[in-house]
């Protein structure tokens, strides 16, 4: 019995692009192969508050790198492509903006792929996530892809970012019921009830923000849940108790769970 023709259409760009990248690397994750087919297969997202204006002639070169055989532009084309989307600076309104820079918050950097990759043993299907600062939410809402899950929350200050990553869960295709967008400071909010927690680097760990961090990890030590969390650009080690240990770290992402 043949396959259908969606699913030959997949198998069929997973070992083109294999073969592009090395079937033999060991760093040939096939949940990268997912996103990378996820990107290729699906029309442009939809774009309301314009972010995403390259994203057409970005996709087409990814596309090219592919059909060509060109391996050697093949990871950086659809690099280009994954940060694109996921953004480099937030559209913030005016008192958003004060917000953000009173407590040193990034203005939407990509967080890279590696995390969405690597979340892939801690996260079931009863998992509840979130991301403090999230931006348009592309992180967990790939995890969400790969790894359906209980709930994400997607903590954001900016209410158009949150308004763009509404737009990409529909894109996605992702329930609604899946994710919970919170447009709120990220400084006010607790990480209860969670058991997996994503952020950049929301805050700087001074004034406002030192005092974020040290009511973020005594939430942490009062819960009873098995939380793990991935933090990019990590500030949470000082205010950590011994209860958590780092499993990895690479000195861009560093992945805590309770001993």
């Amino acid at each position: 019995m043949s396959l259908p023709k969606a699913d030959r259409k997949r198998a069929a760009f997973f070992d083109k692009v294999r073969d592009l990248l090395d079937e033999d690397d060991p760093s040939l994750n096939p949940r990268l192969l997912e996103i990378m087919y996820l990107f290729a297969s699906r029309s442009d997202p939809p774009d309301p508050i314009g972010l995403y204006p390259e994203y057409p002639q970005l996709k087409e070169r990814f596309l090219r790198a592919i059909d060509a055989g060109e391996s050697d532009d093949l990871e950086e084309a659809f690099l280009t492509l994954y940060a694109h989307l996921h953004g480099h600076q937030a559209p913030y309104t005016s008192a958003e903006r004060r917000r953000m820079d009173a407590t040193g918050g990034y203005w939407c950097h990509a967080g890279g792929l590696s995390p969405i990759i690597r979340a892939a043993p801690f996260i079931h299907s009863r998992t509840r996530s979130a991301d403090f600062g999230a931006g348009n939410g592309l992180q967990l809402l790939l995890m969400q892809v790969l790894y359906p899950h209980r709930r994400s929350l997607m903590i954001e200050i900016s209410s158009q970012m949150v308004e763009a990553g509404q737009a990409l869960q529909q894109w996605l295709e992702i329930p609604e019921e899946r994710v919970n967008w919170l447009t709120a400071d990220v400084t006010r909010i607790s990480p209860e009830s969670l058991d997996f927690i994503y952020l950049y680097r929301p805050v700087r760990p001074r004034g406002p923000g030192e005092q974020f961090y040290r009511r973020f990890a005594a939430t942490l030590d009062e819960t009873t849940d098995d939380v793990v969390i991935f933090s990019i650009a990590d500030c949470l080690r000082p205010f950590l108790s011994d209860d958590y240990k780092i499993f990895y770290t690479d000195g861009h992402l560093t992945c805590y769970h309770r001993k």
